[in-house]
């Protein structure tokens, strides 16, 4: 147990590298940088369910945990609290939550509304009320319920107002968030299927597609009839473009804009090593804060915001070399960078009047977390608030929740205890944050004196963006990774530990685990094949529904191939048998 002090706050950890799944090599060198990187624990506060925040706010576990998860949250006028549910089954793909003594505490939670067999995948990706309705979506359908005041659930049928009905169904960045506007429409994301438009896919050193034909139907925001049923994309409207992966997005009634912050492009260093250091892959692209308004176009895929150097420059796949402009001078930019892969998963404005002034039509932001920040920590973790005055950020942006994680340094996405992603706002003006890992929903409150919050009121939040999954990280001393690598190991940690992590553990419900499971010790042509040709879609391993992207790797060799599949079924606690390069090459030649 190792306590230290960080300006001024204590922090406990316990340092247990000997139970991680981690290769020998690597354990070496976390006990080599242990005095400047310590796996510590924060000390939660006695109270606010372990939350960090501003002074006189205070916060409440509504519940502590929801088996499916909780992804976003809408709460209706009469104080009833819906949240999506990650994915539906038999129970249902939303809970209904009700405080009946008022203590902050949810002592009513029902399910309802399974819509599985509806379609072939169900992950969640937003909710929202409006005109009455409760309206949420999966990858590929957005559905609503009427609402009846005082009624816990719904009394009617489930209704789909849009189906995505691509003949290529899933894929990259499928989301689909939802807001509207005051005039009755209905604004949803069509994310673009692929990183940047390469082809093939997340190839090292393939070109992009010019023009993109993906931008035909995708990488864009297409404006809907909020009060239509059974629409598809056609029947939409194509409002804005260059727009890659969404998820965090709201209409702010202020100004009477579509505010998105947008998910950056990745693999900087994998695709081009060339060009890009581990440091610069680390904290780039932006996630970009933008103001869409009808028409706009943001420049995806030729074009990504650095917000170190806070300019729009040329994408590698575009003949870019991270300082270039050239063509992006003809795309808008964005309100506001913040740092790279912090996974922007909600965006609502308040436009209440119970908290301090500072708040009013203020942007706060769930930043859900990294997963591929390698070789340096994950960031994140934390949400976030960007002050606005005449329907432009006013001021830099703010850490306004954090302890989240429960950890920093976050080694590998797993050690975060919780993680960030709905935000909702009750009549009260009362905030909930949802937590995608166990289902833990807070409700937070302020109770200090709104005429007298201040700059003072905000020190000690000020003081967490020193922290290491909040701040830039040095590019020597931060670094988890130094030292030299070999054979199987280089290579897992140059194309693998961005997704799968450092310590094989993967990321819930993006990308599985490499420890324990048949996908990895069982059947070797069906991991080789995975390897040369990749993987998209949902997959299932050990219980749990994946829905991230397996980029092939025919361009590693059959030895390299065989060299990082045999380091993978012999680390992370595996014992299975290696694979030979003849094998690889046997089934290649057959593919």
């Amino acid at each position: 147990m190792v306590k230290i002090a960080h300006d001024g706050e204590s922090i406990t950890g316990l340092l247990n590298i000997q139970s991680m799944p981690i290769s020998p090599h690597f354990k070496k060198l976390i006990f080599c940088i242990a005095p400047v990187f310590l796996l510590v624990q924060c000390e939660p506060q006695p109270t606010n369910g372990g939350l960090f925040l501003p002074e006189g706010f205070k916060a409440v576990v509504v519940v502590d945990s929801i088996a499916e998860r909780v992804r976003h949250m809408a709460m209706t006028d009469d104080g009833i609290l819906y949240g999506k549910l990650r994915n539906s089954n038999e129970k249902g793909g939303i809970v209904a939550l009700q405080d009946k003594n008022n203590d902050g505490r949810a002592e009513v939670i029902e399910k309802f509304g399974a819509y599985r067999t509806l379609q072939k995948w169900s992950y969640s990706t937003a909710m929202r009320i409006y005109n009455g309705y409760l309206y949420f979506s999966s990858e590929l359908v957005i559905y609503r319920y009427k609402l009846k005041p005082g009624t816990l659930i719904p009394e009617g049928e489930m209704e789909i107002v849009m189906t995505d009905d691509h003949e290529h169904g899933k894929h990259e960045h499928i989301g689909k968030p939802i807001a509207f506007d005051n005039k009755g429409n209905m604004y949803v994301p069509f994310g673009a299927p692929s990183n940047a438009c390469q082809n093939p896919k997340r190839t090292p050193g393939a070109p992009g597609m010019d023009p993109c034909p993906q931008l035909e139907d995708h990488g864009g925001v297409w404006r809907f009839d909020a009060n239509k049923l059974g629409q598809t994309q056609k029947d939409g409207y194509k409002y804005a473009s260059g727009i890659r992966s969404v998820v965090a997005m709201d209409w702010n009634s202020e100004d009477e804009n579509l505010y998105i912050v947008m998910h950056g492009r990745d693999d900087l260093l994998r695709l081009f090593p060339n060009i890009y250091s581990g440091w610069e892959s680390a904290l780039l692209p932006s996630e970009e804060f933008i103001r869409v308004t009808e028409g706009s176009n943001f420049g995806w895929p030729y074009c990504y915001y650095d917000q170190m150097q806070e300019k729009k420059v040329l994408a590698p796949e575009y003949g870019g070399d991270g300082n270039i402009i050239g063509r992006c001078q003809e795309f808008d930019d964005p309100i506001m960078g913040f740092p790279g892969h912090w996974a922007p998963n909600d965006l609502v404005f308040y436009d209440g009047d119970k908290l301090p002034e500072r708040y009013k039509n203020g942007a706060f932001i769930a930043f859900h977390g990294s997963t591929n920040r390698a070789p340096y920590p994950q960031s994140g973790y934390f949400v976030g608030f960007v002050p606005f005055k005449d329907g432009k950020p006013s001021g830099d942006w703010e850490v306004f929740a954090d302890g989240f994680a429960g950890v920093d340094p976050i080694v590998s996405v797993k050690d975060a205890e919780y993680r960030p992603m709905g935000i909702a706002f009750g009549p009260d003006d009362s905030m909930y944050i949802s937590d995608s890992v166990k289902g833990r929903i807070w409700k937070i409150v302020f109770e200090g004196d709104k005429n007298n919050f201040g700059r003072e009121q905000l020190v000690e939040m000020e003081k967490r963006k020193l922290l290491a999954h909040i701040r830039t990280p040095d590019e020597t001393k931060d670094n988890l990774m130094a030292g030299e690598f070999t054979g199987g190991e280089k290579i897992y940690y140059t194309y693998c530990s961005t997704c799968h992590q450092q310590d094989g553990r993967g990321a819930t419900g993006r990308f599985p685990p490499l420890n324990g499971t048949e996908w990895v010790i069982g059947d070797k042509e069906r991991l080789i094949n995975i390897i040369l040709n990749g993987m998209e879609g949902s997959m299932e391993v050990n219980g749990e529904v994946y829905n991230g992207v397996m980029p092939q790797h025919s361009f590693l060799s059959d030895e390299e191939v065989a060299d990082v599949l045999t380091y993978i079924r012999t680390n992370f606690g595996n014992d299975a048998g290696e694979i030979k390069a003849e094998e690889v090459k046997k089934l290649r030649s057959s593919l």
